[in-house]
């Protein structure tokens, strides 16, 4: 009966959490707009609940945020979105799959790559603001890093056409959006997932209680 309720409240933790996915990626909070990209915000709730509810939730909230990345990217197509949605692939059904990749696979990534490293360090000394920290910059930097890898890997010739840059420049094109924008937005990360964290952390019990020892269970009251 315990593992039957917990399963029901972990699933409908996670499905509030995709909510909060699907209402910050279709809002300028979690999509902003920039000239050749759009910088994203929607990652912090994907690592927030892979540290809550664990690495399969986080995979299944990236999994959501990438889809709302394919429809955002149809939707409301940039330079950039042949990297990001099938439906704008320049070079066929391979294309397609490529974008899926970066859109969606990617964005799993983060959340599983934030939950195991949360279940790491847990298992340290270190101070939990401090594991949030972490997990919250690093989960962030997942995100940059293989979005634009994949992008620098998979789609270097469209990225320089949509740039109208030599085919040379575009690691360094790379290397800058990792920069400017991605190290901003993990320190965004780190600082909200800390505060976001701590307190929802602390309300974890309350919202997925510790089961009772058998002794415990059977003390008379």
């Amino acid at each position: 009966m315990y593992s039957k309720q917990k399963d029901i409240r972990w699933m409908v933790s996670v499905a509030l959490m995709a909510a909060i996915v699907v209402l910050l990626a279709n809002t300028p909070l979690g999509m902003i707009q920039l000239p050749i990209i759009k910088a994203t915000t929607v990652h912090i709730p994907v690592i927030i609940g892979a540290i809550l509810l664990g690495p399969l939730a986080g995979a299944i909230l990236g999994g959501v945020f990438g889809i709302c990345s394919i429809v955002s990217n149809t939707m409301a197509p940039t330079l950039l979105s042949f990297a990001f949605s099938p439906f704008f692939s320049t070079s066929g059904i391979v294309g397609g799959i490529k974008a899926v990749w970066i859109a969606v696979g990617c964005r799993i990534l983060i959340g599983v790559a934030a939950g195991w490293l949360w279940i790491l360090l847990s298992k340290t000394k270190l101070p939990s603001p401090v594991s949030l920290a972490v997990t919250g910059f690093l989960g962030s930097m997942v995100n940059t890093v293989m979005v634009m890898g994949s992008i620098y890997v998979l789609f270097a010739q469209q990225y320089a056409d949509a740039k109208e840059v030599a085919l040379s420049a575009v690691f360094g094109l790379v290397m800058g959006t990792v920069t400017a924008s991605g190290i901003p937005e993990a320190i965004a990360a780190a600082v909200l997932v800390t505060v976001i964290g701590e307190a929802l952390i602390k309300a974890m019990p309350r919202i997925m209680p510790v089961k009772k020892s058998k002794k415990t269970a059977e003390t008379p009251a």
